[in-house]
């Protein structure tokens, strides 16, 4: 037994039930008696289904009077329907009355036919009284001729040609003033766009004088207020019936959701049956989404080659010379993405259609169109625009993703292209142990990736931060000439800087040259392991500091000098005040950004692979597939487009995407600004 002797609206508030069968069950409930008397003979249901029948007769001949007396008593059909609805209610409003003891349905029905019949009323006189005004205007435009315009005419150029003396003159006047230093410059250019702002709405206003004209933009304005007032008008209407209907609750005989169990297998039938046929149309279209495409495209129907979830099984074994394991794959994630949508509407479905049922119990009516559209604009609006591209999202972004997860698990490698297998966690096996071909080389490469990408991104932070300060100090001249000197980096495209640093670097380049010179012997960095990792975290200290400069800059520009100033009374050092004030202020504004930068350099491709190619190489180390200044995401680029180890690959990916993931997380987590916000 779930009923309980009160109701609630939706705003809450609790109303005393009138169904006196549903009181009588909740009493023998009570009493813990069984209730003997049948629901077909309760005098309440007798009295429900005579007032059910009245209501039909009653709405029946409401709309046959309501016809007969509306007939061709307005021209505009629109008003003649909205008559016929004013009418309807008029007839009706007194039954519904009569009967609000009985039924709370009753209670709404009179509220419904009397807004109806006191609001529609008001909005076929308003409309009227528009069209009226246009017709009396628009003949009142046809009489004015051409030679009372002419007249009129020489009155308008009359007053137009003093409005523009009077212009002159003030100008004059104000210019005067100007060179008497009465006024600074920028009050006279504000006084002169003043001025000359009001000459022009005042020559406007001088053409209104043109009755035509006039008249003109008055019909203009009376025809978008015939446009767009009734329309605003029926809309406040709904809107009072929609907080009606949110004000008197709805009294069912149902104790438990039925209807969500009738629509579990068919999205919106229990919207059809809950009464929401605009809802029920949307999901009825998921119901063919999922039954004509994503049901059978799992099971292998209308793929290109694959054969939808057991093609991803198989990956292809067994099937024909030409079937390649990667579509099977990639036709496998697209079935089981196009599944879990479907699943998503079933879901969603039966939850819509039982919170309606379960909140129809409690007495809470549901929503119409209308008030399901306006709920749709406003709270649904973030979900509503979101939508299309978290679907696009879902197939361009996490297709790729789930596949390098799943060519991880596999063994395609240069024997293994067109047809492969599942092998488990061999490949994460390998890496981990460090043994074959493609794993030998990668604990040496996480080390040296570790090791480049704290000295790569600090040295850009330190060098960035340092010349922001420098820059941002009172006492130095010439700033712009050193922020535009210091942005140079980040405004070059860096492949550029890379590949001349690299040039000047290589043997007999201009650099080695000079480092020959000054230490007394031959340098070759580029063939030198120590020498070309140094050179790597410096070059790149240099094409990350401008990025850093320029937030830095920004925030320094933001500190107020009041806290400097107060510090300084206080006896603070300037190195006190950059520790205290500076650095935190700084910090707690970009520390995200500087997490990015590790996380960038953890895989900053380009400048490894441009510099030095990722050499120079040691095999006894290394093996033949990567070089001593490789890091991970140049040797996964030479494992699977140079050397086709796409699983191994693909594994090492899986492995450092987790390790980014972990190390952003707890050092976004930590930072000031992200627990602050």
């Amino acid at each position: 037994m779930r009923y309980s002797k009160t109701l609630l609206d939706e705003r809450g508030i609790e109303h005393p039930r009138k169904n006196k069968y549903i009181l009588d069950l909740i009493e023998a409930y009570v009493r813990k008696e069984k209730y003997l008397t049948p629901r077909d003979k309760h005098p309440y249901i007798i009295k429900l289904k005579k007032y059910q029948t009245e209501k039909k007769e009653v709405i029946k001949k409401a709309k046959e009077e309501a016809l007969n007396e509306s007939r061709d008593k307005f021209e505009n059909k629109k008003l003649e329907n909205l008559y016929r609805r004013a009418l309807e209610a008029q007839k009706k409003v007194d039954f519904y009355l009569a009967n609000e003891d009985l039924t709370y349905d009753a209670v709404l029905e009179y509220k419904i036919c009397n807004f109806e019949r006191t609001q529609i009323p008001k909005i076929i006189e308003n409309e009227e009284n528009l069209s009226k005004l246009l017709k009396e205007k628009s003949e009142e435009l046809e009489k004015i001729s051409d030679s009372d315009i002419k007249e009129i005419k020489v009155e308008i150029d009359k007053k137009k040609e003093l409005r523009k003396k009077a212009y002159e003159k003030s100008l004059e006047d104000l210019e005067k003033s100007h060179k008497e230093k009465h006024i600074s410059d920028k009050a006279y250019k504000d006084e002169k766009k003043i001025k000359k702002l009001s000459y022009e709405e005042d020559l406007k206003s001088i053409d209104f004088l043109n009755p035509r004209l006039s008249l003109k933009d008055e019909i203009e304005n009376i025809k978008h207020r015939l446009k767009v007032e009734t329309k605003q008008e029926m809309k406040v209407l709904e809107s009072y019936i929609s907080e009606a209907r949110r004000r008197t609750p709805i009294e069912v005989e149902k104790s438990r959701a039925k209807n969500c169990w009738y629509g579990l297998l068919l999205p919106g039938l229990g919207q059809l049956l809950n009464g929401q046929k605009a809802k029920a149309l949307i999901f009825f279209l998921g119901t063919l989404f999922s039954y004509f495409l994503a049901i059978p495209y799992a099971l292998g129907f209308g793929n290109y080659q694959g054969d939808g979830i057991r093609g991803l099984i198989s990956l292809a074994e067994g099937g024909l010379k030409l079937d390649r394991s990667m579509m099977f794959m990639i036709e496998g994630i697209l079935a089981l993405l196009l599944l879990f949508f479907a699943f998503l509407i079933f879901f969603l479905a039966f939850k819509d259609a039982k919170n309606v049922e379960n909140r129809q119990i409690n007495g809470i009516r549901p929503n119409t169109y209308f008030e399901s559209k306006k709920v749709l604009a406003t709270d649904g609006f973030p979900f509503l625009i979101t939508s299309p591209a978290l679907i696009i999202i879902i197939f361009i972004v996490l297709v790729p993703i789930f596949t390098t997860i799943l060519i991880s698990f596999t063994n395609m490698d240069p024997q293994h292209q067109n047809k492969f297998n599942w092998i488990g966690l061999s490949n994460y096996l390998t890496i981990a142990k460090g043994e074959g071909i493609a794993g030998k080389a990668f604990w040496h490469i996480l080390g040296w990736t570790l090791i480049w990408t704290l000295g790569a991104s600090t040295l850009a932070i330190f060098l960035g931060f340092v010349f922001a300060l420098m820059v941002n100090n009172q006492r130095v001249k010439a700033k712009k000439v050193f922020r535009t000197v210091y942005l140079l980096p980040w405004a070059i495209p860096a492949f550029i800087t890379i590949m001349f640093f690299s040039i000047m670097m290589s043997k007999n380049g201009l650099i080695a040259n000079s480092l020959s010179m000054i230490f007394g012997h031959g340098i070759d960095i580029k063939n030198n392991p120590s020498q070309t990792r140094i050179a790597l975290i410096l070059l790149q200290g240099w094409l990350g500091h401008s990025y850093i400069f320029l937030l830095t800059t920004g925030v320094l520009q933001a500190i107020p000098n009041d806290l400097y100033e107060a510090a300084s009374i206080d006896g603070a050092t300037g190195f006190q005040q950059t520790i205290r004030i500076t650095i935190p202020l700084v910090l707690f504004q970009i520390a995200p950004m500087l997490i990015n930068q590790y996380t960038f350099n953890f895989n900053n491709f380009s400048i490894i692979y441009l510099f030095n190619q990722g050499g120079p190489f040691n095999p006894t180390v290394y093996g033949n597939l990567a070089g001593t200044s490789d890091i991970l995401i140049s040797y996964i680029y030479k494992l699977t487009m140079e050397n086709q180890y796409q699983a191994i690959g693909a594994a090492i990916t899986v492995f450092i995407s987790i390790i980014l993931i972990i190390i952003s997380f707890i050092g976004y987590r930590n930072t000031n600004a992200f627990k602050e916000y």
